[in-house]
């Protein structure tokens, strides 16, 4: 089933009903295979991996943050986080471990929550002992409305140990270059206290702006860069190389096919643009991956409208692609999430189940 728009399609397909049926099995391309881990999930748009390998995720819509034995298929609640909204493209979306668990007994999440101060995307730091909740931190709250799509959600640990948040522009695209206590249309950057860095470039939370609509970004495991995707309104879907303080271009100029053009030069252009709209969603590095030599060190790009993974061959320096998109999988479904296990294998996921990516 093919849709436009990213997270936007949550709602045609729950409404079709795919919540709780069965995935249909993955179509190979290239010599790989999807292989299933996990079925009969809820919407698991967020999750992760504890350094023992077992599965932290989250129910979109109801809030369960989730712990999973993938062998043993042991499911464990975990806590239930409150007054979750979960229209449009809102919801319980994103989760990371604190770089120091079990030490630091801390799950961080991203979630969209009916609060007394009106709709607000927030980060929650929830301390856990003996495989249950046992205090919620709040550490970031942003105004969420009034549009329900373009929420963001991504949250992840940094190799400088630091907390990176993605926020889309909630549908206004003034939001991405008003960098006057907006948050929106942002890649942010806190510690794990919730506290502003003191090298972040504007003596806020914000670490790049010019952010449209976002859910996937990942660090090269080689050199520690951010790369992040985004999505353009009827064109120029991009994967983009993250820059400190940078503008990445989005914002009330935008207008097909001439989009990056907002804000201050200068401006950060994609590495690589999708002329028509594919919907990406997760990214991930292929860091011991265990598809073999040709995929050592590409970037892979989840996609929700043609429910393809593709790779970006990168070059010597790591700064530009030599090659791609390359193919990796065409499947019927949406791909969600991309998240790499403490093994180095490629996990992803659609509105139900979780796979593995293997050698066909």
């Amino acid at each position: 089933m093919r849709r436009t728009g990213i997270l936007a399609a949550l709602v045609p397909l729950l409404v079709a009903g795919l919540v709780g049926t069965m995935p249909v099995p993955a179509i190979a391309g290239t010599g790989v295979r999807a292989v299933r881990v996990a079925a009969n999930l809820a919407s698991p748009v967020g999750f992760t991996f504890l350094p023992n390998g077992r599965l932290v995720y989250l129910e979109r819509n109801t809030g369960w943050l989730r712990f999973r034995n993938l062998q043993t298929r042991v499911d464990h609640r975990v806590h239930q986080i409150s007054n979750v909204n979960f229209a449009g493209e809102r919801g319980a979306l994103g989760v990371a471990m604190h770089p120091n668990w079990p030490i630091k007994p801390f799950v961080y999440v991203f979630v969209t929550r009916d609060t007394p101060d009106g709709l607000r995307n927030q980060v929650l730091r929830i301390k856990v002992e003996n495989g249950h909740g046992v205090g919620v931190r709040r550490l970031l709250s942003v105004d969420a409305g009034p549009a329900s799509n373009h929420n963001g959600g991504r949250i992840l640990f940094g190799p400088d140990k630091k907390l990176y948040v993605v926020i889309g522009d909630n549908a206004d695209s003034a939001n991405s270059q008003d960098r006057t206590n907006n948050l929106r249309g942002k890649i942010l950057r806190m510690n794990p206290d919730g506290s502003r860095p003191a090298t972040n470039p504007f003596g806020n939370l914000i670490w790049a702006y010019g952010i449209r609509n976002s859910i996937g970004f990942a660090f090269d495991p080689q050199n520690g860069q951010l790369w992040e995707s985004d999505n353009g309104p009827s064109c120029n879907d991009e994967i983009n190389r993250i820059v400190k303080g940078g503008n990445h271009g989005w914002g009330p100029n935008e207008s097909c096919p001439n989009t990056n053009n907002s804000g201050p030069t200068p401006r950060i252009l994609p590495r690589y643009t999708f002329s028509a709209t594919v919907g990406l969603t997760g990214l991930a590095f292929c860091d011991g991956c265990g598809l073999g030599p040709s995929f050592a060190g590409d970037l892979f790009v989840g996609a929700v409208n043609d429910g393809r993974i593709r790779r970006f061959d990168l070059n010597a320096a790591r700064t530009r692609f030599d090659a791609g998109p390359l193919l990796v999988l065409d499947r019927p479904g949406p791909v969600l999430s991309i998240e790499v296990a403490p093994n180095g294998r490629i996990y992803f996921s659609d509105f139900d189940a979780l796979y593995r990516l293997a050698p066909a």
